[in-house]
């Protein structure tokens, strides 16, 4: 049990998956699972009895939140963005907002792109590189913020037990990278090239607006949780890609 009160917390995340083409009804899904998940959660938080209901809740969107840009810098002060996937991440945030007029802590985890072997975008990449065949997505000129699994959990645990992490936290490692950075780090940590871009229609084609996931980005800067006094085990790419793939 929590020494705050109640039990130790709980967490919110899920939905729809996002890594494929739009078309409107897989928009409002998109939209609809997210809002109805956390609701439930909200729901049943105020049918607890105040000694029962937890501590505090984490609930994770994404780095979405702030929309995309290849020159300006988001931390947790800045205001939503105005395309889809802001406006999907800003109203999932907002239906977490009910909980803490319950009494509890909330916090609202950004993640970025979580780095694991076995799934997301660095699974994903892995096959072209090993088959000499892997490059940037698009011009590679965007940006890339990640953080390591260990860390996305980590930072999972710290909002959970440490008071003070409240509000909004992003969960993306101190130093992002552009997609070509990223890619040249993969290309040395495997000892394979990183010469073969994926042009930005094939992408278009492929994910029609769900494009924006991988021919766009946002560098993101981790204050909250620095200030909150988490310490990252992966702070720099090479770091992460040699520990993970090694």
């Amino acid at each position: 049990r929590s020494k705050e009160k109640g039990g130790a917390g709980g967490g919110a995340r899920g939905g729809e998956p996002i890594s494929t083409r739009w078309s409107p009804t897989i928009k409002a899904e998109i939209m609809a699972s997210r809002i109805k998940a956390t609701k439930r959660i909200a729901d049943a938080i105020e049918a607890c009895p105040l000694d029962r209901r937890p501590a505090a809740v984490v609930n994770a969107s994404a780095v979405g939140f702030y929309g995309t840009s290849e020159t300006a810098t988001f931390d947790e002060s800045a205001p939503a963005g105005s395309d889809f996937l802001s406006k999907v991440c800003a109203a999932w945030e907002g239906a977490a907002g009910p909980m803490e007029k319950l009494g509890v802590r909330v916090v609202l985890l950004r993640l970025g792109i979580v780095l694991d072997r076995d799934g997301g975008a660095l699974g994903k990449m892995l096959p072209t590189f090993q088959l000499f065949a892997g490059g940037p997505m698009g011009d590679g000129a965007q940006w890339f913020s990640w953080v390591h699994r260990e860390d996305a959990v980590g930072l999972v645990i710290e909002s959970l037990t440490n008071s003070a992490m409240t509000g909004p936290v992003n969960a993306t490692a101190p130093n992002p990278v552009r997609m070509g950075e990223m890619c040249e780090a993969l290309g040395r940590t495997l000892g394979r090239p990183s010469w073969l871009p994926v042009p930005d229609f094939a992408i278009q084609a492929l994910l029609g607006e769900g494009s924006t996931l991988v021919l766009q980005g946002q560098r993101v800067e981790c204050s909250a949780a620095l200030n909150a006094g988490y310490k990252f085990k992966y702070e720099r790419i090479d770091d992460a890609l040699e520990n993970i793939l090694r």
